[in-house]
């Protein structure tokens, strides 16, 4: 195995989960890094690092894969998470649409979104460079709640539902969820879900 691939799978994701670290622990008071830089300046350096950090990655990984097979998960654990993704699609549509049930229910679709997300790949996917990379998105996710918390962030807790917001998230993320399926996880990831 080239070393320049897991090199940049490792540090792909040092960088992209510092900077998203860095954004959840860092000042909002206008007296730290954003108001000295400016939040253009800020937000344009914090944007090229996570990309950059995310293009890396995943490129990394997609040439490591499979890395250090520990074992094969049971065929079940597959069923497990194909279902848990429908949720997790659902949750990813309610963090850009109007507020809903949902959205208030969850105060942060996306955060939890992620959390689901990595904990179906975890199920199905058992060599070490996986372990690596959904726990570390599944770790992130709880930090990024609890920072969240600790810097009183209720998300969407306090904003009115609106039933539209429900039935859009529901429509487009069981439609989200039916094109990555059948489709878009084999031409983007290589791995036929029904092979």
């Amino acid at each position: 195995m080239d070393m320049a691939y897991v090199a940049a799978f490792l540090g792909g994701l040092l960088v992209f989960f510092a900077t998203h670290l860095f954004s959840a622990f860092r000042r909002r008071d206008g007296q730290g890094i954003v108001g000295a830089f400016g939040a253009g300046p800020y937000k344009g350096l914090y944007s090229l690092l996570t990309l950059a950090g995310f293009i890396a990655l995943v490129w990394g990984y997609a040439n490591i894969k499979p890395w250090i097979l520990l074992a094969d998960p049971p065929s079940f654990m597959r069923h497990i998470a194909m279902a848990l993704m429908i949720p997790a699609m659902i949750l990813i549509v309610a963090a850009y649409v109007p507020t809903g049930f949902i959205k208030k229910a969850v105060k942060h679709p996306m955060l939890t979104a992620v959390k689901i997300w990595a904990l179906a790949h975890l199920l199905v996917n058992w060599d070490v460079g996986s372990l690596i990379l959904f726990g570390s998105f599944l770790a992130f996710g709880v930090i990024d709640r609890i920072a969240a918390k600790k810097r009183g962030d209720l998300g969407a807790a306090e904003a009115t539902p609106n039933v539209l917001g429900d039935l859009i998230s529901l429509a487009v993320g069981l439609a989200l969820y039916g094109v990555l399926v059948y489709e878009l996880h084999y031409i983007l990831f290589g791995i036929d879900l029904y092979a």
